[in-house]
């Protein structure tokens, strides 16, 4: 198998991510374990949210995390990939609404 930038294996080391910055990092941690607590939103239904946002910032630790999650919390496959398609629906409708910016630009210069 051809080495990749991503390694699966770092995936296990993110609470290393304190390591240089022990104040923000346990800042962030708490913050991130609040977020996914149980909510006006169930565990699953954040871990669906978490695994289409993996996806439209293309995190492949994120993608892997989530996916595993989601599956935990029993979302079945059919469900992530729905949610995955909500996320690539959105990520392409905002691409394509600045196309309104493009188009003030031409009449701007052609006018």
């Amino acid at each position: 198998m051809s080495k990749s930038y991503y390694d699966p294996a770092d995936l296990k080391k993110f609470g290393d991510i304190s390591k240089f910055q022990p104040e923000l990092g346990k800042k962030f941690f708490d913050y991130y374990g609040e977020v996914f607590k149980e909510g006006a939103l169930t565990q699953r239904e954040k871990a669906l949210i978490a695994l289409a946002v993996s996806h439209a910032v293309q995190c492949p630790y994120c993608i892997d995390a989530y996916t595993s999650t989601s599956l935990e919390k029993g979302a079945d496959e059919e469900q992530m990939m729905e949610a995955i398609h909500v996320a690539a629906a959105i990520k392409s409708g905002a691409l394509l609404v600045h196309g309104v910016q493009m188009m003030n630009k031409v009449d701007e210069l052609t006018m």
